[in-house]
């Protein structure tokens, strides 16, 4: 099943798309795709709401596109985590995940204006397979129980600010955190759809030039790992995010490095999980 969401933003609706492509409003039988939804409710309630997906009313082709979620409680990240972009990178994959958190309010839709940070000249483009949990897990016992509690998969696009991450003193987090930096969807693709998420190629373009092109099989660490490995430390809640990597061809690993500006235009794909676009404005 792929899950979506539209409206405006603040007034987001919860859908899925129907077997003919066409958006439907569920908003009549579910509240939101949010904690409360993943942790109370299974596949089985999403199969049976689309039975009868006939019912449902059509949304109009005119309404916004907005993140396959509702804001989650985390957003949580992993570095370095393609061995590429390690490469490109000048450093060596790291023996353990390495961890860092993203803004929850950050999340926007698919198709919504990334924005250049006042005095950014350093903002950078990472698609990336995000995974959303479907139950709290904690102190998981092995990668098939991490598994377990996977609720699907959607397009990230892991927005960043290499001067605020890098040069400004701290962690990431403020180059990571600006308004606007991850845009989400177009849907989510619930986990029965995705048999091996380690099998996908995914691509970003910038301007129409292909930049990163990569499989999620070049992961040092994979989903089911990064999810057992995240419970040992944290409650892990239903509808947390979590972004799992970026490939290498980020604008910081190019020579001479190349950033975003207002008026450039990303596309990002990955296999069976759709296409994002957006373009850059000025905050």
């Amino acid at each position: 099943m792929k899950l979506i969401r539209f409206g405006p933003p603040t007034a987001e609706k919860p859908g899925f798309i129907d077997p003919q492509g066409q958006r439907r409003d569920c908003s009549t039988l579910v509240s939101d795709w949010d904690r409360t939804y993943f942790q109370t409710h299974g596949r089985d309630a999403m199969q049976a709401m689309q039975a009868q997906w006939q019912d449902l009313p059509v949304v109009e082709d005119s309404e916004r596109w907005a993140s396959p979620i509702a804001r989650p409680g985390k957003v949580l990240c992993i570095g370095l985590n393609y061995r590429e972009h390690a490469a490109e990178s000048g450093l060596e994959i790291p023996p353990e995940p390495v961890i860092f958190m993203k803004a929850a309010n950050t999340v926007i839709g698919p198709y919504d204006p990334v924005w250049i940070p006042r005095g950014s000249q350093k903002t950078d483009w990472e698609v990336e397979l995000a995974v959303v949990l479907g139950k709290d897990a904690r102190y998981l016992k092995d990668e098939a129980e991490a598994m377990a509690h996977v609720a699907g998969y959607c397009i990230s696009n892991d927005v960043s600010e290499r001067e605020f991450q890098l040069e400004r003193q701290g962690q990431w987090t403020k180059g990571k955190s600006c308004d606007h930096f991850n845009p989400l969807g177009p849907w989510l693709a619930t986990a029965d759809e995705i048999p091996d998420p380690q099998d996908l190629h995914l691509e970003c373009r910038v301007n129409q030039r292909i930049m990163q092109k990569a499989h999620t099989g070049d992961m040092a660490f994979s989903v089911a790992a990064i999810v057992l490995y995240l419970s040992q430390f944290m409650t892990l809640e239903a509808g947390d995010l979590i972004n799992t990597g970026t490939p290498s061809g980020v604008g910081l690993g190019q020579d001479p490095p190349l950033y975003l500006k207002a008026g450039d235009q990303m596309e990002l794909s990955i296999d069976h999980l759709g296409c994002q676009q957006q373009s850059c404005e000025e905050a």
